[in-house]
């Protein structure tokens, strides 16, 4: 085969280059908008001071018990595990700045890290710029709301784990239980590695991270565990899929109410108790899902751990009791590192995803109030929301299982008397 022409070859490098300022570009853009929306958060449009107050009140708080070594254990708000303590202390750690300041740069840091990573993995073979182009537009569709709160620095935690992991099932491994430290659905990206080394090499890396961090964290402060109490007393949320059931009831005579428990607006009254425990069931059934899907999965591609990881948090998301605006940034960051990879099978569930972006920051901040008043407006804003996040998982786990699924046609045909061994790989 002759060797590609020099000026071809120069050619692709400049059109990289280009798109890679114009990323930047976008980037400083769209912040700046973002950070202007956040200076002026108290006009009521923009949730009138709702959106900053958790940092500047909730967070600095917090950050004043753990600098006194434990963590709010009396707090019913306080419901993260042991590894938020280093997040909400680091802006203490800033010099110069105010801490609402501070926590603001360290979410735009972390915000900038997954931009950059996402871009130059986008120029490697078998790689696309898509993935950061959907990252930079992606996140300012939550207006806000990602730079007060301290879930960016998670998912960066998670799309770097995934980046890594195809290289470094080690690092990739303990970036992941870096993240679950602090958030527990991060370690959910370790779902879809390859069997056999890459996946003993990645785990074996979490599970010794996580002890380490755990345990370093369990000496630094008191009542480590205190969190697990508070999440466990939590109930329905209004913007979850058993509130958005439970606000279409109050329109046919359901005489429940809404009141703010455990930092969100939740249900109270007849058979919440019941809703709850059946989001619980659906959760286990989403667990089961995924790992029948691992142990029938026959084909790995190396997008194969990126969609499988957005897969497995869009399952749990759905799921779950609680779908706050700020869960729909670790969706855009994980469908992202999906369009990072020209092999993914969720091109999609990652526009489903940022349409869900999309109408949750129309509910939040500026029409919650329609949200928590069970109004109309409100239940249809729900239900367009949480039916896209319903089409995505649906339509994200059928996509995964057919990647992955290998067919009679796609098998070598073994020598008679042989059969395939146990999860041989077709070619790909």
């Amino acid at each position: 085969m002759s060797p590609v022409p020099r000026a071809p070859r120069a050619l692709a490098r400049t059109s990289a280059g280009s798109r890679l300022l114009a990323l930047a570009a976008a980037w400083v853009l769209t912040r700046a908008v973002m950070l202007w929306l956040l200076a002026h958060n108290t006009l009521r449009p923009l949730g009138r001071g709702a959106v900053a107050r958790e940092v500047w009140l909730l967070y600095q708080d917090w950050s004043q018990v753990l600098a006194h070594g434990a963590f709010p254990a009396h707090d019913t708000l306080w419901q993260y595990p042991p590894g938020a303590a280093l997040v909400l202390l680091s802006p203490v750690l800033v010099p110069g700045l105010t801490y609402f300041q501070a926590f603001v740069a360290l979410a735009l840091a972390a915000d900038a890290v997954i931009a950059l990573a996402l871009a130059r993995a986008g120029t490697r073979d078998g790689r696309s710029l898509r993935g950061a182009a959907y990252w930079v537009l992606g996140l300012p569709l939550l207006q806000h709301i990602p730079l007060a709160r301290y879930d960016v620095q998670v998912t960066a935690c998670a799309v770097l784990a995934l980046l890594t992991l195809p290289r470094r099932p080690r690092t990739g491994g303990s970036l992941a239980a870096l993240g679950a430290l602090a958030k527990v659905w991060p370690v959910l990206v370790l779902l879809g590695t390859a069997r056999g080394r890459a996946t003993r090499s990645a785990w074996t890396a979490a599970a010794l991270t996580a002890a380490a961090g755990g345990g370093m964290l369990a000496l630094l402060f008191r009542n480590p565990l205190s969190f697990a109490r508070q999440q466990g007393g939590r109930g329905v949320q209004i913007e979850s899929f058993g509130g958005t059931v439970l606000a279409l009831a109050t329109h046919a005579g359901w005489p429940g109410s809404v009141h703010y428990r455990y930092g969100s607006l939740e249900f109270t009254g007849p058979h919440v108790q019941t809703v709850a425990h059946l989001a619980l069931a659906l959760s286990a059934a989403a667990f089961a899902l995924l790992v029948w899907w691992r142990l029938r999965a026959r084909r790995w591609t190396p997008a194969t751990p990126c969609d499988a990881a957005l897969t497995a948090v869009l399952l749990f998301t759905v799921t779950s009791r609680v779908i706050s605006p700020q869960y729909m940034i670790w969706l855009l960051g994980l469908a992202a590192v999906c369009l990072a990879s020209r092999h993914t099978s969720q091109r999609p569930v990652a526009v489903l995803v940022a349409l869900a972006s999309l109408v949750s920051a129309i509910a939040y901040p500026g029409l919650y109030g329609q949200v928590a008043g069970c109004t109309w407006v409100g239940c249809a804003l729900m239900l367009a929301r949480n039916g896209l996040l319903a089409a995505a998982a649906v339509i994200s786990f059928a996509r995964l299982r057919r990647a992955t699924h290998l067919e009679v046609s796609d098998a070598q045909p073994a020598p008679a008397g042989h059969r395939l061994p146990h999860g041989t790989m077709s070619p790909s």
